[in-house]
């Protein structure tokens, strides 16, 4: 798949939810835009990943 621009090899049958805590965020703080449609944060564990698709994170960190 690509994510954010860069190709990248997954395990066949993985979850959006996975891939997001396999690195390390929290899935309350990330938008995620796969194949151009935004996933709503309700349905990251439902989402599996397929070869081909073109996921964008977006990862909102607080601060002041």
């Amino acid at each position: 798949i690509t994510v954010n621009g860069e190709k990248e090899d997954i395990a066949e049958g993985l979850t959006l939810l996975e891939l997001i805590e396999a690195r390390g965020l929290a899935p309350n703080t990330v938008v995620a835009e796969l194949n151009f449609d935004i996933v709503p944060a309700q349905a990251f564990a439902d989402v599996r990943l397929n070869p081909g698709d073109s996921l964008e994170l977006l990862h909102f960190v607080g601060g002041g």
